[in-house]
């Protein structure tokens, strides 16, 4: 099964280096062992921009976005075989920021993702 994770937080700092180190280390762990999909972490909000559909329009949303509280800083995607696995390994990303970012607060928020399974259902005919 796939999982996004999404890392929120409303610090606008960098990870140190010592962090930036640690994380591509377990990453490079994740992807070996073949768990690591896809990762990344993001650029500020005000480098961004969003559509949004208004009154029947699409319109055009330079960032910043005064509304939001809280960032999402990163990503990541894995393939897991359930949610308990999913929280282990959010867990041990976090416990990189507790100890290389001591003050660092924030949110791994875990999604299954839907359709994940598609690959599976190719060539099935449909019932």
């Amino acid at each position: 099964m796939r999982f996004m994770f999404l890392i929120h937080s409303d610090s606008d700092g960098a990870p140190s280096p010592e962090l930036m180190v640690a994380m591509h280390d377990l990453a490079q762990q994740e992807v070996a062992a073949g768990r690591m999909i896809a990762d990344g972490g993001l650029f500020p909000p005000a480098m961004g921009a969003g559509l949004r559909v208004k009154s029947g329009k699409v319109v055009l949303i330079d960032g910043p976005y005064a509304e939001t509280k809280e960032v999402i800083g990163g990503f990541a995607i894995f393939e897991l075989p359930d949610m308990a696995a999913a929280q282990a390994s959010a867990r041990a990303f976090l416990d990189l920021h507790v100890l290389y970012l001591p003050g660092w607060e924030g949110l791994c928020e875990i999604r299954p993702i839907a359709g994940s399974q598609v690959e599976s259902l190719r060539g099935a005919t449909p019932g």
